[in-house]
């Protein structure tokens, strides 16, 4: 497959961020794209709304559909997916996005805080792509694909902040227990995370300001490696846990620079990178 025209993304909270640089990249090549996220008018701290969204995915050559969804509500998904394959005739790809963080510590986390991570990460992840299964059983070459991170069970990633692990690591569990129970469906399902820190409004609100934003790469890096992903062939290549500059080196690619949100400024390493995992030859430099 050369491009991704007219196959269709259900992409949940792609209202700004990776989320919508995903669709975006897509877009470009005639894409059909449903914005499934919770930002229906402008927030103060929060760039972005799904119709803005929607309007730059058409700017980039794509068709949108924004949708007023919170992935904790099942009524919400079934009725979302319900209109993404109605309004285009079908769903090829879903990409779980949507996210809830908190960086604390056991006896500082809030047990309403808990359960939000669990059921945005773990539980929403689960149940929109259970609800996907039948619309991608359609499409001849369908993808699920979680931005969620390598399966990597190290002390130091539960420590600091074993709630948030735990919701985040949920999202790879769903990776690893679909991708077998789907195989002889033909529906790939991969994760993609970052070796880096990403700019994104986690980043400059709750991680580090802006700061930690210029030591960051963009969220077209991302972008790029979903893309990348999509053309793959689903019935063989499933079951991964990627690292986006790893994936993008064994796709050919060598100019990393290009990502930088600073040229110049060493970049931040993200959580749940494995040690094992080694950047690309002058990826980080």
């Amino acid at each position: 497959m050369a491009n991704l025209s007219g196959k269709t993304l259900f992409i949940t909270g792609a209202s700004r961020g990776i989320g919508l640089a995903i669709g975006l990249r897509a877009a470009r090549d005639g894409a059909n794209v449903a914005i499934a996220a919770k930002t229906d008018q402008p927030h103060p701290k929060l760039e972005g709304t799904i119709h803005t969204a929607a309007e730059a995915i058409e700017t980039a050559g794509g068709r949108a559909l924004p949708l007023l969804v919170d992935v904790r509500d099942e009524d919400a998904v079934k009725t979302a997916l319900d209109r993404t394959a109605e309004a285009f005739g079908g769903i090829d790809i879903v990409v779980n996005n949507a996210s809830a963080i908190s960086l604390t510590r056991t006896p500082q986390t809030e047990m309403k805080r808990y359960d939000l991570m669990h059921q945005i990460n773990a539980r929403g992840t689960y149940m929109v792509s259970k609800y996907a299964i039948p619309y991608l059983q359609k499409s001849d070459n369908p993808h699920i694909l979680m931005l969620s991170p390598p399966l990597d069970m190290a002390e130091k990633w539960f420590a600091p902040h074993l709630a948030y692990t735990m919701a985040k690591f949920g999202m790879s569990l769903c990776v690893l227990g679909l991708a077998g129970e789907l195989r002889k469906s033909g529906i790939a399902v991969n994760a993609l995370w970052p070796r880096t820190t990403i700019a994104t409004a986690a980043v400059r609100n709750i991680l580090g300001g802006e700061a930690l934003i210029e030591a960051s790469r963009t969220p077209e890096i991302l972008a790029d490696a979903a893309h990348a992903i999509f053309l793959k062939p689903s019935r063989d290549f499933t079951g991964q846990f990627l690292i986006d500059d790893t994936f993008l080196a064994g796709e050919g690619v060598t100019e990393f620079s290009k990502y930088r949100v600073t040229p110049g400024v060493p970049l931040a390493p993200d959580f749940f990178v494995p040690d094992a995992s080694v950047a690309p030859p002058d990826a980080l430099a």
